[in-house]
């Protein structure tokens, strides 16, 4: 069992920056791939970006490509989500989950969620 707990949302304007963090419990982290998904009202969950068990490799969607920056620190339990440039479409409640792909349906444990408002 992975329980996963997301911090560092809040309200920003256009253009500024935003560090979410996930925090895992257990001892298993290290042996999941993780994500970061997000949904906006009335929009399905989407998939934003992934990284492996190492954080060798990463996944980005071409939404989130070139401004967001996911990386991890397996010693601390936990990834994080550095997002620059923020645009008011990347208002949505984000949500870190551990897994591998590019579906909801990859990921096995997910987070709460923490919201995200970028104001125009």
């Amino acid at each position: 069992q992975v329980q996963l707990v997301e911090s560092g949302g809040g309200l920003v304007q256009a253009g500024g920056s935003l560090r979410l963090s996930c925090a895992a419990s257990g001892r298993i982290f290290s042996r999941y791939g993780m994500g970061w998904f997000r949904q906006a009202p009335g929009k399905e969950r989407e998939f934003v970006v992934g990284i492996t068990r190492s954080g060798g490799s990463t996944a980005y969607s071409d939404s989130v490509k070139g401004r967001f920056t996911i990386s991890r620190d397996n010693a601390k339990n936990t990834v994080y989500l550095q997002m620059n440039s923020l645009k008011p479409e990347d208002t949505a409640v984000y949500y870190c989950a551990a897994g591998w792909g590019k579906t909801p349906q990859d990921y096995d444990y997910w987070g709460q969620g923490t919201q995200v408002t970028v104001s125009s």
